[in-house]
């Protein structure tokens, strides 16, 4: 510090004595303090994301710990992590009366500037600087001396300093203004902040150069406050007053704001800050939708008062009116108006622009562009370079999109037009996907409305868009918020209907399309009655399931139209869509024996007549079978009866009864049908059925029964032609459930007998057991016992049935679920008994009694009929296959067994007699010797009306009875497999195997043979000496071979008898040496006709029945 003393002060040692006399000054400096001043100046990086409030009071703390901070010995802060991470972004500026090497750009550096400033003055100070300085009136020296004459109110002072400062404060936000990211992408709001920044500060310095000058003349005294004070009041009037130039600056704030959220919300697009940079960006696409803010660069009042100010023109008056200045006012986006469609402009710029992301033929663009006609903003379309509208409304998603139909392979929408840029539209995309997957396919419609999208799959979810297309692209998509599932399936078939009366018979096809894992679980058949007077839509609709693609709707009205139609269930998958609808109407009402009877063969002209039923026959492969259908086929659900009796059971006539109470025909009607035509000339020792008759008797309107019926109606076993007789029909069966066109499947077996049969003679007790041992265990639940010529007593029959053991379901009492039938009115004459009746009788006499009891008993029947579970003869069919295999097996293995048999004969006898007539035999080659041997013959069958299958090669019956006659069929023939035969010894193919009217026998006889006949049949192959010996092991072997097939056979037999045991219902009753025998002896006791041929075929089947007891037993046979 420099100080002067009164010494330099004494007016012999005052210099400058001029300052006095002209009264320059008014103050002389008495002392100087030297020293140093130094200024750091911290700014940070802020994004604009950061509260800046924030980050100031960060700033704050961490430039106040300045002074306690040190540097350790690495030259680094010692300070935490957290706080060096947002030094990172922290730049310095140094100011300062200091000469440093190295001015600090860091926080660090600025730190290690800081501590070493004491030493940056040098050590004596020599590097200090005035500081501060100490004045002394120069009128206490010299009275002559200027002087200050008064002070300025501090008040004045204090509002010039006042403008000053916010001229400072206006300073900084200039240039915070400036260097926003958004006034340089808009040159526009730049160039006019700039231009306002200008006249500030030249008005600033006018008022500063007014300052200078009065401010020393009113110290002075040379003029009055009252100047300073008029000097502040003209600039308050001014359009610089601070509150216009504040908010000035507080609307452009809020405009770069407006832009900048603009900005911030446009996706895919490029800000152009130049008209240069936008034509070059034109001329680079095909298209180019361009976002513009046109009233970026339009004229402001406030900045040409300014400027008028500063030029002198502003007139008195318009100083006056505080409209002049209304600077908030001015601002396009204070129009409440321009600021909607603003937005709106700029949300369907944004969507637009986000829709065509990867659209890289348009170009999206934002610039400030002046255009007095659009205020506020407007959108360019510019096409190729070229300007195509200034006013371009890009399309907005459309209004609504939903669904109208939903079908298996294709959703019908209804699409709404956008509320916006319609007019632009020249088509629309309806997109779709398969919900969770991410490619999109599109559809391109021409206009908004109905719109189908097709070739989509069953059961599966999609979710659906659609987004309006112009020229420059398309717009956004309106999704539909919730996925679409396309029905499980398509529609059922067109449904094909047939009418009556009171029926529709429906049918239709599986669904043509069918959704992954979906199953149809059932059908829903909806119909409704129609009317003219009613429309399609408004019917009432009635609905049935149904799990067959048939189903017939009953109750209806006659002669009355109905609407048909049926989709799928899907279960959890869902619905189907409904098929095709279908018109039929219903026909008049007719009685149906009426029709019946027009149509079929009368065969007599009793009371009542007799009408033989029309039936017509189909073709069926199966030997010894013969079926007949009655009226077309129906699709009503179909039952399966065997009704299987003895010789004079009444089974044919039981079967005429049914037929006719299932038609419906009553006591009173004059006619009668019959289904079955018994042969008069036949005896009644044979079955009246010779052959396995089935008819399909397919409903119609009319019947008393809902479903169809067939009877199979089986020949009764154990009549006058013998067992083999029984085993052609048991042959025929097996055809029957064989065939793919028989029958497969079984409701009932019914076993016709009379009810006064107290107990069932062996020939009986030989039909049951025979007709059960065709089928399987399964079927047992299904046997039911029909008892005929019954009289409302309890049928001794039944008793006997039950100590017999048949298998069959038991009524509560333990007797066999049964039946009861009386048909011998069923012919009856029913005029006699109406004229014979006294009226005593309300049934109207005793014969229409029976008729009443008959058609009660049928309704029973037939009711319980309908209730039993359907069984499959799959079961059966293999006990029939195993059956018939035993059966030939047990044939085969006989005829090996009397090979065998006699084989080992001859061996016997040929080793005697070679061994007694060894020395003859060297020396006589021609001795002959006597031996038993076995040979073929022929027994001839011509007249039996059975056919053979005889091999040719082997002179062997293969099989007998064969009901192939032809030779063209043979490789159909039972004992064939593969196109080869299995039973002749060589196997031989089918084709050398033929029908003849013999079949292959075996019988020994005797004759005599050479020693050199020996030599050729046994040692000729092998060339060996002729030796008893030799010729002994040549038979041995033959011996042996022989012996191997009856063992193989022997365990065939056996495998087929256990599988027997474990499936069929009854064992064959001709597999039973001692029931065999039992029924000997009652055709001997009977003595009918035939019973000898009849006793000699069960000798034959006794035979057989040893041989299976021995295979069981596992016997030896040799």
């Amino acid at each position: 510090m420099q100080e002067l003393s009164m010494d330099h002060l004494g007016s012999g040692n005052m210099k400058h004595q001029y300052v006095f006399d002209k009264g320059l000054a008014t103050h002389v400096v008495t002392a100087i303090l030297y020293g140093a001043q130094a200024f750091f100046v911290f700014d940070r990086e802020v994004s604009e994301n950061e509260d800046h409030q924030d980050i100031r009071g960060n700033m704050k703390v961490m430039i106040k710990k300045i002074p306690c901070l040190s540097i350790d010995g690495d030259g680094a802060l010692k300070m935490e992590d957290k706080d060096k991470k947002n030094l990172d972004k922290f730049s310095c500026t140094f100011i300062g009366d200091f000469c440093l090497q190295k001015a600090p750009t860091s926080f660090q550096e600025a730190v290690e500037v800081y501590q070493s400033l004491p030493t940056l003055l040098g050590t004596n100070g020599e590097k200090a600087v005035p500081m501060k300085v100490w004045l002394l009136p120069l009128a206490s020296l010299d009275s002559s001396a200027a002087k200050l004459v008064r002070e300025i109110s501090i008040r004045l002072v204090q509002e010039a300093q006042r403008v000053l400062e916010d001229f400072s404060e206006l300073e900084m936000r200039f240039n915070d203004a400036l260097r926003s990211t958004t006034a340089q992408q808009f040159p526009q709001i730049g160039k006019k902040i700039k231009g306002f920044k200008e006249m500030c500060s030249e008005f600033k310095l006018e008022f500063q150069q007014s300052l200078a000058k009065k401010l020393p003349s009113i110290r002075g005294g040379g003029e009055e406050e009252a100047e300073l004070a008029e000097i502040l009041k003209k600039r308050h009037s001014s359009p610089f007053n601070s509150k216009n130039l504040n908010e000035w600056m507080d609307c452009k704030a809020r405009e770069i704001a407006i832009l900048k959220s603009f900005t911030k919300m446009m996706k895919n697009t490029k800000i152009i800050s130049s008209q240069a940079g936008l034509d070059e960006e034109l001329f680079s696409a095909e298209h180019a939708v361009c976002f513009v803010f046109t009233s970026l660069g339009s004229d402001e009042p406030y900045l040409s008062a300014l400027s008028n100010y500063l030029q002198g023109t502003t007139k008195p008056e318009e100083l006056q009116d505080p409209r002049t200045h209304n600077t908030e006012k001015e601002q396009w986006y204070r129009s409440k108006e321009t600021a909607n469609e603003m937005r709106k402009k700029a949300k369907l710029f944004s969507d637009f622009a986000e829709a065509n992301m990867k659209n890289k033929n348009t170009k999206f663009l934002m610039v400030g562009l002046t255009n007095e006609t659009q205020k506020g903003s407007s959108i360019y379309l510019y096409e190729d370079g070229f300007s195509v509208s200034e006013n371009f409304e890009p399309p907005s998603k459309p209004e609504t999109v939903t669904a109208a139909d939903i079908n298996h392979n294709s959703v019908n929408l209804k699409v709404s037009p956008p509320r916006f840029g319609a007019e632009n539209i020249t088509s629309y995309f309806v997109e779709f996907c398969v919900r969770g997957e991410e490619e999109w396919q599109q559809k391109e419609v021409l206009k908004a409305g109905e719109v189908t999208v097709s070739d989509l799959s069953p059961n599966t979810e999609y979710m659906f868009r659609c987004r309006a297309v112009t020229s420059a692209g398309v717009g956004p998509a309106n999704v539909v918020s919730d996925s679409i599932k396309t029905s499980p399936c398509s529609p059922p078939g067109e449904p094909h209907v047939e009418a009556n009366s009171c029926e529709i018979s429906v049918r239709w096809k599986k669904p043509a399309e069918l959704g992954q894992d979906v199953q149809i679980l059932s059908y829903i058949l909806e119909f409704a009655q129609t009317d003219n007077k009613v429309k399609q839509e408004d019917l009432q609709w009635k609905q049935m399931m149904t799990t067959a693609e048939e189903a017939i709707i009953s109750g209806l009205q006659s002669e009355t139209g109905y609407a048909v139609r049926v989709r799928c269930d899907c279960g959890v998958d869902g619905k189907s869509k409904e098929s095709i609808t279908v018109n039929v109407s219903t026909t008049t009402f007719k009685r149906l024996p009426e029709t019946v009877r027009r149509t079929s063969e009368r065969m007599n002209s009793d009371s009542p007549s007799v009408y033989k039923l029309k039936l017509e026959e189909e073709e069926v492969c199966t030997d010894g079978c013969r079926k007949f259908n009655f009226r077309k086929e129906s699709r009503r659900e179909n039952r399966t009866i065997i009704v299987s009796g003895g010789t004079g059971s009444g089974k044919s006539t039981l079967i005429n009864g049914m037929i006719n109470y299932i038609l419906g025909v009553q006591w009173e009607d004059s006619y009668r049908f019959k289904l079955v035509d018994e042969d008069q000339w036949r005896s009644q020792s044979h079955s009246q059925t010779s052959e396995v008759t089935v008819y399909k008797i397919n409903h119609q309107e009319g019947f008393e029964i809902d479903y169809s019926l067939t009877i199979v109606d089986a020949p009764g076993f154990g009549d006058t032609r013998g067992t083999e007789r029984d085993r052609e029909i048991v042959e025929q069966l097996r055809n029957l459930f064989s065939d793919h066109r028989g029958v497969t499947e079984i409701d009932a077996v019914c076993f016709v007998v009379q009810s006064a049969l107290a107990r069932l003679t062996p020939s009986q007790k030989y039909v049951f057991d025979s007709v059960l041992s065709i089928f399987g265990k399964d079927v047992a639940e299904n046997i039911r016992i029909l008892v005929t010529f019954a009289d409302g007593q309890q049928p001794p029959v039944l008793e006997a049935i039950k100590a017999s053991g048949v298998p069959c379901p038991k009524t509560d009492d333990g007797l066999p679920v049964h039946f009861t039938f009386n048909n011998s009115a069923l012919f009856a004459d029913n005029k006699s008994s109406v004229t014979n009746n006294t009226g005593d009788d309300e049934d109207g006499g005793f014969d229409q009694m029976v008729w009443n009891m008959g058609t009660k008993s049928m309704k029973r029947f037939f009711d319980a009929l309908n209730v039993i579970q359907t069984k499959s003869l799959k079961l059966t069919k293999e006990v029939l296959r195993e059956r018939r295999q035993l059966e030939d097996t047990v044939e085969d293995l006989q005829k090996k067994v009397k090979l065998v048999l006699a084989k080992m004969e001859e061996i016997k006898q040929t080793s005697k007699k070679l061994k007694d007539h060894e020395a003859e035999m060297k020396r006589n080659e021609n001795f002959e010797i006597e031996i038993t041997v076995t040979k073929p013959y022929q027994h001839d069958i011509s007249g039996s009306g059975n056919y053979t299958t005889n091999c040719q090669v082997c002179h062997y019956t293969c099989h007998y009875p064969c009901r192939r006659a032809d030779d063209k069929d043979k490789i159909h023939c039972s004992a064939m497999k593969n196109g080869f035969c299995t039973q002749c010894p060589n196997k031989c193919q089918w084709n050398v195997h033929f029908s003849q009217k013999y079949r292959w026998e075996y019988k020994e006889v005797k004759e005599k043979q050479p020693l050199q006949q020996l030599k050729e049949k046994y040692l000729k192959a092998t060339g060996e000496k002729t030796t008893v010996r030799g010729v002994i092991d040549k038979l041995k072997a033959e011996y042996d071979h022989l012996h191997a097939v009856v063992l193989k056979l022997i365990e065939k037999s056996s495998k087929c008898l256990n599988r027997l045991r474990e499936i069929s219902l009854k064992p064959n009753p001709l597999s039973t040496p001692d029931y065999i025998e039992m029924l000997i002896e009652g055709e001997k006791s009977e003595g009918k006709p035939g019973w000898k041929e009849r006793v000699e075929s069960l000798m034959d089947m006794k035979q057989k029945a040893e041989l299976m007891v021995k295979v069981e037993k596992r016997e030896k046979f040799l």
